[in-house]
């Protein structure tokens, strides 16, 4: 079972994004630049990130 958290080996602030591109099997660079958008955007971007920072556990291994 996949789980979500944040990475460890490719985190830049809080290993959000980095932990997002590793669940979806993505490029974190395609997950931080859509966060980047809608922080400035709409702004919701950052309250998205802030509450994934909170909620998402780090990654154990």
């Amino acid at each position: 079972m996949k789980r979500l958290y944040r990475s460890n080996k490719d985190c830049m602030i809080a290993g959000v994004c980095g932990g997002i591109a590793e669940y979806f099997e993505i490029d974190p660079t395609i997950v931080r630049l859509i966060a980047v958008a809608l922080i400035f955007g709409m702004g919701s971007g950052l309250l998205a990130y802030l509450v994934g920072a909170i909620i998402i556990p780090k990654n154990p291994y």
